[in-house]
């Protein structure tokens, strides 16, 4: 059954079947009900009766209209249900899983943020070459008239000798002791010092000692890397950093004793203030190159002398030196050149005038004269009397130093053997 027009076959008297064309005309207009399942506006649950007008009925009635089938929307129903439940339950689920294999990640968070693996070091790290020198490093505690004057040292063998400075340990009025890294702390035997070079050798009698490793200074370069250690204003344990700002720097000052100290320093910018003293200065392989001494400053004062980038370091090498021959002689020499200097000697040129020649020294063996300038020793130039004599300082016994030199207006080159000094 269609809502077109429809055609029939009807029997011939003759018994003959004839064909029929359809007749010419429209087809009528399909009825509104002819698709009411799909009629948006159709309640499926009201009574519906259809009543053909009377001009059309002759028409075809349309065909019956089923009810909804109540079963199958009960089953879709039932079939969404069972879906949402499925979901709440592989959300709960899936949940429960989370938390049972993330309990150790978020035991280790805090409230504020995750908590990172402890960062990896590298040796040659600024924290890596803290760790390595701190318990090492020691403070120096020396009773001066009812008093306590506070400086630096560090542990330089087994045997439980410190090094620091002398300047440090001058003047005690009682037993010297030394406090350690952990806070404990031991007396302290003064074993001999050297009041010229500014070093001296303290010795404490205590197990498992962590000695720390000698560099050379000799290898030390402008630019190079360096990290001062020890306890500034009595703040134990403190460490800064900075760089090699340059070498050779040619340092004077007066001991207590009225003898000039003398030596070719390692300038640094590395903070060091009051309380540094006798503490080492080590570069980024933890080895020591240096024992800070002394620091420049603007201030009118040295009591209120603080740190403006200008500090100063005895070479290692130096110090070494003197310190050996302090633990095995009780005493250490001075390395000289077998003549002295001009004090007032200022010539257009640069250079130190030679004043009194030793006849038998090695200034007189290499061919030198009083009045003859130095202009320069192992390659340096020199401009001021306090240059030749820390660099000869410097310098140890026995070591052969080129020489450049000027007589008159002729220039000349000796090669000086050094020797350590008979007193």
């Amino acid at each position: 059954m269609t809502d077109g027009w429809g055609f029939r076959r009807p029997d011939d008297d003759d018994g003959t079947a004839a064909q029929h064309t359809p007749p010419a005309v429209a087809p009528p207009a399909s009825f509104w009900w002819s698709d009411a399942l799909n009629d948006p506006w159709r309640d499926p649950h009201s009574p519906v009766a259809l009543v053909p007008p009377a001009e059309r009925a002759h028409a075809p009635e349309p065909e019956p209209l089923a009810e909804p089938d109540h079963t199958r929307r009960r089953t879709l129903w039932t079939v969404a249900g069972a879906a949402v439940l499925a979901g709440v339950l592989a959300g709960v689920l899936g949940g429960a899983m989370g938390v049972r294999f993330s309990d150790d990640r978020l035991a280790a968070r805090s409230i504020l943020g995750s908590t990172a693996a402890p960062p990896h070091r590298a040796p040659e790290s600024l924290a890596a070459v803290a760790s390595l020198l701190l318990p090492s490093v020691v403070t120096v505690r020396v009773p001066v008239d009812g008093s306590v004057s506070l400086g630096s040292g560090f542990v330089a063998s087994a045997d439980g000798h410190i090094i620091t400075n002398d300047h440090v340990v001058s003047g005690s009025s009682g037993v010297v002791s030394v406090i350690f890294d952990d806070g404990t702390s031991s007396p302290a035997k003064v074993i001999g010092s050297d009041p010229e070079s500014d070093v001296a050798v303290l010795q404490v009698k205590r197990a498992e000692l962590h000695p720390a490793m000698l560099g050379d200074s000799d290898a030390v370069a402008v630019g190079d890397a360096v990290v001062a250690i020890g306890s500034p204003l009595a703040l134990r344990g403190t460490v800064t950093a900075g760089i090699v700002s340059a070498l050779d720097r040619p340092i004077a000052t007066e001991a207590d004793n009225g003898a000039t100290r003398y030596y070719a320093a390692i300038q640094t910018d590395a903070a060091v203030n009051h309380g540094n003293s006798g503490g080492p200065l080590v570069d980024a392989a933890g080895q020591v190159v240096g024992i800070n001494a002394v620091i420049k400053s603007m201030a009118g004062s040295e009591e209120s002398a603080g740190n403006i980038g200008l500090a100063f370091a005895i070479p290692i090498n130096h110090a070494r030196r003197v310190a050996e021959e302090i633990i095995s002689a009780g005493r250490a020499h001075r390395t000289v050149i077998g003549a002295e200097v001009e004090e007032s000697f200022r010539g257009p040129a640069g250079g130190v005038r030679l004043g009194q020649v030793t006849a038998t020294g090695p200034a007189a063996e290499a061919g030198m004269r009083t009045g003859d300038v130095v202009t320069s020793f192992a390659g340096r130039p020199l401009s001021e009397p306090t240059d030749l004599i820390a660099l000869v300082r410097k310098a140890a016994p026995g070591a052969v130093v080129e020489v450049t030199y000027k007589r008159g207006s002729t220039s000349h080159d000796a090669a000086v053997t050094l020797v350590a000094d008979a007193d």
